[in-house]
């Protein structure tokens, strides 16, 4: 089992690369900070959970993707959603229940998906996703279209037997999957020291031959290149890799959680040091790839883009009560 060093010279990247991955992080940030807001609000009903912190591991992980390969997540999904290009407004219109929403205002913040994006969800059973994120591969593999599967999980999800029993079938049948474990270090508010026997995630496929590689999950780079060769193993015929994702959430689990177990200055201290988009914004300034200015102007875009989706989704109607009775059975 591979572990990801610390290397002292800056990863490789074009000024144009780097430009998109901050802008597809900051997108995310700011998406959910509006979404905080409109939870506040009582815009935003049931459950909430903010991808603030983590942006790094999803933009990386979409880097190395290709059109066609798939993405399938648990319930921290927006900035999934948005790294896949689903449109703001549409995300968002459904966070608040309304008619122009992913899902016509049915599936709310954890139930929302694209086949058009290759955007497979949003599921609210812990570790519900993977075995699916398998099935997408097999199907890959049985079509032969080349396509990869990336399947999303976090800490917590980790020790459930599905998830398991997935590692199996997809290293028995060689599936073109990348399981990628967000290891936040919080399953809800329970440390991964509490709750795992084996704290390094990545060697959970081991008993499956399954090859895995802990990655820096806050440093949009190195996830991107991680990703890059996971994916390229799973397709080119290889089978499953684990990437265990070591990332970090700043809000609590969800909207409804204080986070007492930890303490503000292990948030602070973390914020402060290893910020994704401030990593991201420090080597862009260094390069003189962007100046004050330009970064300033990006914000004011990206505010912008975030305000209209939020005004979108409150003058948006609520789903007709017909609704009710749409997608409840398919008739082959």
């Amino acid at each position: 089992m591979a572990t990801s060093k610390k290397n002292p010279k800056p990863l490789k990247s074009e000024k144009s690369e780097l430009l998109k991955y901050y802008k597809d992080m900051l997108l995310i940030r700011r998406f959910e900070e509006k979404a905080g807001q409109l939870y506040g609000m009582g815009q935003i009903a049931g459950f909430c959970h903010l991808y603030i912190g983590q942006e790094a591991v999803v933009v990386g992980c979409r880097a190395g993707m290709i059109e066609g390969d798939q993405m399938i997540t648990g319930y921290r999904d927006h900035g999934h959603m948005l790294a896949c290009g689903m449109t703001s407004r549409g995300v968002m219109a459904e966070l608040t229940g309304r008619e122009g929403g992913y899902s016509r205002g049915k599936g709310g913040s954890m139930h929302m998906f694209s086949t058009e994006k290759h955007f497979y969800g949003g599921h609210g059973i812990v570790g519900a996703q993977v075995p699916i994120g398998a099935g997408l591969a097999l199907a890959n593999k049985y079509k032969g279209n080349g396509n990869v599967s990336l399947a999303f999980f976090g800490d917590g999800a980790s020790n459930q037997g599905q998830v398991y029993e997935a590692f199996n079938m997809a290293k028995l049948w060689d599936l073109p999957v990348v399981f990628v474990i967000e290891n936040n270090q919080y399953a809800m508010g329970t440390s991964v020291k509490r709750s795992s026997a084996e704290t390094e995630l990545h060697k959970r496929g081991s008993s499956f031959e399954i090859e895995g590689v802990q990655v820096d999950g806050m440093n949009v780079l190195e996830v991107r290149d991680a990703a890059r060769k996971a994916i390229k193993h799973a397709r080119d015929g290889k089978g499953p890799m684990i990437l265990e994702m070591k990332t970090y959430r700043y809000r609590g689990h969800s909207m409804s959680d204080p986070a007492k177990y930890r303490t503000r200055e292990e948030v602070s201290k973390t914020r402060a040091e290893r910020d994704p988009i401030d990593m991201a914004r420090a080597r862009l300034l260094d390069e003189k790839w962007a100046s004050e200015d330009d970064l300033k102007a990006i914000d004011k875009e990206i505010k912008a883009i975030v305000a209209d989706s939020a005004q979108f989704a409150i003058e948006s109607p609520e789903p007709d009560p017909s609704e009710l009775y749409t997608d409840v059975l398919l008739e082959a």
